[in-house]
């Protein structure tokens, strides 16, 4: 029997190795082979191959949906079972079962050997009696303990960003209406034990990436890991809640660890805005000082910001690059405020009838008719033309030059990749944002090898 498990494109694919691949493939059967196409990185001509495992199994973002369901049709038709997971299906696995002969809710690797075994003997979504078993679901959010370690040898493409990714924790309880995370991972959080952690740590690279939503979330447990990985000597990034950022002994414990850089949801440079969208933790106050906190510990920033949060105004777009440019962000992303499915925004903007379009994630490009809702203080097409201003602006050349900030304590992130990571993003605005041009990457001047 072969598994064939694969990872839809977007024009957001950040070439990030994708643990969800290893992750399976360490839960499947020893007596089944697993094999694994990256859509993004080698995309799959869906009209002139005939390649038919016995079961494929697609995990799907609400950005990927399009691209997922197209992808899942075409195996189905060639006789291949499809199982569909993510985190859109978990919210909507009624429009994946449109697409694939099962659906599973939540995190797969607890009931995928049931999964594969059914489908091994046909019955995939059936159960033994031949009735519907369509949706699966693990009953409840088992223990991250014994974990087998993931199969990585499926993400061997030098496409890939040279971090290699690890999870230590799951779930989260903020209460963010735009976020879907505690849909899919649940709101109590679950740890790794640290001993299984730093394990799996010694037998990587000397770069990590770790995917948590919030590397910080636990501070007792987070000093023990931290604490821990000193002696490894690993360059490692992820993210971070500022809560845990205001305490310098959280910043410098992190620093020693071998933290080079972290991606922080600032969201927002008003108080109101960051208030009302339930991220009480974030003090925009304090924004300046954190930043420059982290630098001085040798700790790069990668900002992220939404646009069009109900109490957004018109200057909500220069404000923000001007807060970049002043605490010389390393690199900031800027994201309109999108209603996915599964999260309390949706259901609150459907309620209210804000929603300017049905299903938008069935749309192959889903820039194009963005934003998908009415803001509340301004435009549709004024939340629009700010979004790529700030994108413009942060990126020019002008910025990139004024943002720099070279010191001998700095991360090598800050002192040496600033160049080519920002030259590229001004490729991305310029291309991509501004122009619409969704292919950009494959023409782009600048090859950078981090994968952006």
């Amino acid at each position: 029997m072969r598994v064939h498990l694969i990872a839809p494109s977007n024009e957001d694919s950040t070439y990030i190795k994708p643990l969800w691949v290893a992750t399976l493939a360490a839960h499947t059967p020893p007596d089944v082979e697993v094999t694994f196409r990256d859509d993004g990185i080698d995309p799959i001509d869906l009209e002139k191959e005939s390649d038919a495992p016995d079961l494929v199994g697609i995990s799907v973002s609400s950005k990927t949906a399009a691209r997922a369901y197209a992808i899942a049709d075409a195996y189905r038709k060639r006789g291949s079972q499809v199982v569909l997971g993510g985190i859109h299906v978990t919210a909507l696995p009624e429009e994946g079962l449109l697409h694939a002969d099962a659906v599973v809710s939540g995190e797969a690797e607890w009931i995928w050997q049931e999964v594969v075994e059914d489908a091994r003997k046909g019955r995939l979504g059936r159960t033994r009696s031949l009735m519907s078993r369509k949706i699966y679901k693990s009953q409840d959010w088992p223990e991250l303990v014994n974990m087998p370690l993931p199969k990585r040898d499926l993400l061997k493409s030098i496409k890939y960003v040279p971090f290699d990714v690890v999870q230590t924790t799951r779930g989260c309880p903020f209460p963010c209406e735009f976020c879907s995370v505690s849909t899919y991972n649940g709101t109590t959080f679950r740890f790794r034990p640290v001993k299984e952690v730093v394990t799996e740590l010694e037998g990587l690279g000397s770069r990590i990436l770790f995917g948590d939503d919030n590397v910080m979330i636990h501070t007792k447990y987070s000093h023990e890991l931290f604490d821990a990985m000193v002696p490894l000597k690993k360059n490692w990034v992820g993210q971070a809640s500022l809560a845990a950022l205001h305490r310098v002994e959280n910043i410098e414990i992190m620093a020693r660890s071998g933290c080079r850089a972290l991606f922080i949801g600032f969201e927002s440079v008003d108080d109101t805005v960051v208030r009302l969208a339930g991220k009480r933790q974030n003090k925009p106050r304090k924004y300046v000082d954190i930043v420059k906190r982290l630098a001085d510990h040798g700790i790069a920033v990668w900002g992220s910001f939404i646009f069009g949060l109900d109490e957004d105004s018109g200057d909500a777009f220069d404000r923000t690059v001007e807060f970049c440019i002043e605490s010389k962000l390393t690199m900031a992303l800027f994201a309109l405020l999108t209603p996915y499915p599964g999260t309390q925004l949706y259901k609150r903007l459907l309620a209210e009838g804000r929603l300017t379009k049905d299903a938008w994630w069935l749309s192959h490009d889903t820039y194009a008719d963005a934003p998908f809702y009415e803001p509340k203080l301004i435009s549709r097409q004024a939340l629009k033309a700010g979004w790529v201003r700030a994108w413009r602006s942060m990126y020019s050349y002008s910025s990139i030059y004024k943002r720099y900030d070279f010191a001998l304590d700095h991360s090598w992130i800050q002192n040496i990749a600033y160049w080519p990571i920002n030259l590229m993003m001004h490729e991305l605005a310029e291309k991509k944002i501004a122009k619409g041009d969704r292919e950009w990457r494959k023409h782009r001047a600048l090859e950078v090898p981090f994968g952006l």
